[in-house]
């Protein structure tokens, strides 16, 4: 690779408008947009001729793809293992001894903890037979409560190694939301560590866990010793980590597993309010995850892929373990901040790695770029050959500094859009094909069909807004159900349109012929700071505060953060002040977590309402953003939207 080799041209025709040069055509993998065509004349046989040729099969499938709706399967009757193709088929090559995972500590005197393919190999083969003998065995949940430290991957990889599905946990979520999850999941064995550092400090992660774990039915909790800290201890019940690992067996046979048995439960938020089990199996997801992770970010042998998403979610899961493992790959895996100790602490680490793909949140660009140009510019970042953003649509400005602060005008941006349900990307532009244009997310993946349509359903036209569908046959990745809810899985995703198309919740336009943009979600599900959050679950959490009557939480924009959540609050009685706005605030970081804190919470004696006491959140979104509140006409109480205004200092005109 030519370290500084120019990857993309611009269009002299069209501004904005950005492809691949013939260096980046010669290094892809697909520089042929016949590749969607072929794709499209035959979906099943594409992806089947993908799952042959990237994953290693203990038994082929008797059939490559059934639907029957809303249910479908794919490669049924196949037999494999997500482990194994992560690992074993790898160490028995010469990756045996490439770096898998390059585990960046925050404390910046902390060695990088790397691991080869084989030095993980033996991690997970030990650690399943921790497991093992902890009870553990096929069809059992796993609960993992870790940060971002290898041991995540070595206990989700050991999970899959037995065929016990995981549930992994959001770190800094709260106990309360760790325990809703457990005992959704019915987990008898919950993975955490005593600690982990964050801005130079080390967070007590047990204390949450112990919290989390009464009353359930959790019986064995594992602890990794990472910062050393005093933590409680219940003798039977917790056991280190590096005592049980000391004399494990060196090998595991991976557990043949069928194509649809389950590899893991993901829980993300709803719109009632209540964390929902999202179901993804091993055929299907492995080998979307192989897939777009090779193509997307055009990986090869010789590169260094650092995705920054937190394992707990699901970038973290498809591009944190299960893709890059399974294609070869050496990654980054960083614990701590971003300005950590200093602003510039990404760039340092793309430099000290030589990171030829980087993959972050539109979120984090503009805090990056808050920062100012100086902490970039201080290191050499020329090893990139290719940016991409996850989490949110991104907005021009953001874009544009990407591309020429960091990628120095060189490099494609990929913007993917894709979602917890999906398990993979599904529509960005390809590397080797593009258009690459600000805020256009590109074209569905090859082998997946998206569509934009109106409220009744029919399709709309160039640059008209709409809701976006994905049409059967449905991405191999895709979600097979939400765990022990399947009303739930047929009423969020099949009741708006029927069977014959997949609801996305998100609003979405075609600026070109075959090309998305993506406008954001249009229900009552806010992305903040690229994590999924459900305004009911923030509200259930304000509404557990003994001074409060009612509330409402709405997203408003947020330069930084894409959305936070406005919380617009009744009390039983008094009037509001700043130190009860602060003392809410913190209720809900202590019941949900930080993340889900309210940025402002606006204190009204009412609350817009219908006639039938429904609140109206248009009309509180609308003030959120600063927009026209439109018509008023069904509302009951019209008099406290004057009085929420003059609060929130709205100037639109209505």
């Amino acid at each position: 690779m030519t370290e500084a080799a120019k990857w993309i041209v611009k269009d002299p025709a069209e501004e904005d408008v950005y492809w691949p040069s013939k260096e980046m055509k010669k290094r892809a993998w697909i520089s042929d947009e016949s590749i969607y065509e072929e794709a499209a004349r035959d979906p099943v046989a594409f992806w089947a001729e993908r799952a042959r040729e990237g994953l290693d099969w203990y038994k082929e499938w008797d059939e490559a793809y059934k639907w029957e709706p809303p249910y479908f399967k794919w490669f049924i009757g196949g037999k494999l293992n997500a482990s194994y193709n992560c690992l074993d088929r790898h160490v028995k090559t010469w990756r045996r001894n490439k770096a898998a995972i390059i585990g960046v500590r925050e404390p910046i005197d902390e060695e990088a903890k790397v691991l080869t393919y084989y030095d993980l190999y033996r991690e997970v083969n030990k650690f399943a037979n921790v497991l093992k003998s902890l009870g553990v065995k096929k069809g059992d949940r796993v609960s993992i409560y870790l940060p971002m430290i290898p041991e995540v991957q070595i206990a989700m990889l050991a999970c899959a190694r037995i065929g016990a599905p995981h549930s992994v946990v959001f770190s800094a979520f709260s106990s309360d939301s760790l325990k809703d999850r457990i005992i959704d999941a019915e987990s008898k064995t919950l993975v955490t560590c005593d600690g982990y550092y964050r801005r130079g400090r080390p967070v007590n992660l047990k204390d949450n866990a112990d919290k989390a774990v009464e009353g359930t039915t959790i019986e064995n909790v594992i602890v990794f010793k990472r910062t050393g800290g005093e933590v409680r201890w219940a003798e039977g019940r917790d056991h280190w980590w590096h005592e049980l690992m000391k004399d494990a067996p060196l090998y595991y046979k991976p557990e043949v597993m069928d194509s649809e048995d389950v590899l893991y439960i993901l829980y993300t938020s709803g719109t009632t309010g209540n964390p929902k089990g999202v179901i993804h199996t091993t055929g299907g997801y492995m080998t979307q995850a192989y897939w777009t992770t090779k193509w997307d970010f055009d990986i090869h042998d010789e590169d260094v892929f650092w995705c920054t998403a937190d394992v707990g979610w699901v970038t973290g899961h498809t591009y944190n373990c299960y893709g890059p493992l399974s294609v070869g790959a050496t990654q980054i895996f960083y614990e701590g901040a971003p300005n950590y100790p200093e602003p510039d602490r990404m760039w340092q680490i793309i430099e000290n790695y030589g990171v030829t793909a980087f993959y972050t949140a539109p979120t984090a660009i503009r805090m990056f770029m808050s920062w100012g140009d100086e902490w970039p510019k201080k290191h050499n970042l020329s090893s990139l050959h290719l940016l991409a953003t996850v989490g949110e649509p991104i907005n021009r400005e953001a874009w544009m500094w990407y591309f020429n602060t960091i990628g120095g005008g060189r490099c494609p941006i990929i913007d993917t859009w894709w979602q917890t349900e999906t398990g993979g990307t599904l529509i960005n532009a390809l590397p080797g094909v593009g258009p690459f244009i600000p805020c256009v997310a590109g074209r569905s993946f090859p082998g997946t069909r998206h569509e934009i349509l109106d409220e009744g359903g029919k399709p709309v036209g160039l640059n008209e807004g709409g809701y976006l569908v994905q049409r059967p046959s449905f991405g191999p990745g895709m979600l097979r159900g939400v765990y022990k809810s399947p009303e739930t899985y047929k009423t969020n995703y099949w009741s708006q349109y029927g069977n014959e198309a997949y609801y996305t919740s998100d609003g979405a336009r075609m600026p070109k012929e075959k090309l998305f943009r993506l406008t954001g979600r249009v229900d009552d599900v806010m992305k903040v700071a690229g994590h999924r959050l459900s305004t009911a679950e923030v509200e259930n959490a304000i509404g557990g505060h003994p001074s409060v009557a009612e509330s409402a939480v709405v997203p408003a924009p947020d330069e930084i953060r894409g959305q936070v959540p406005w919380a617009f609050v009744r009390l039983k009685e008094g009037e509001g002040s700043d130190e009860l706005a602060k003392e809410i605030r913190s209720h809900v970081g202590k019941v949900l977590g930080p993340t889900c804190r309210p940025d402002k919470i606006i204190f009204a004696t009412d609350l817009p309402k219908t006639r039938s006491g429904k609140i109206m959140r248009r009309i509180l979104r609308s003030l959120a953003k600063n927009e026209a509140v439109g018509d008023l006409t069904t509302i009951e109480n019209p008099a406290c939207v004057e009085e929420l205004k003059q609060k929130v200092g709205h100037k639109a005109a209505s």
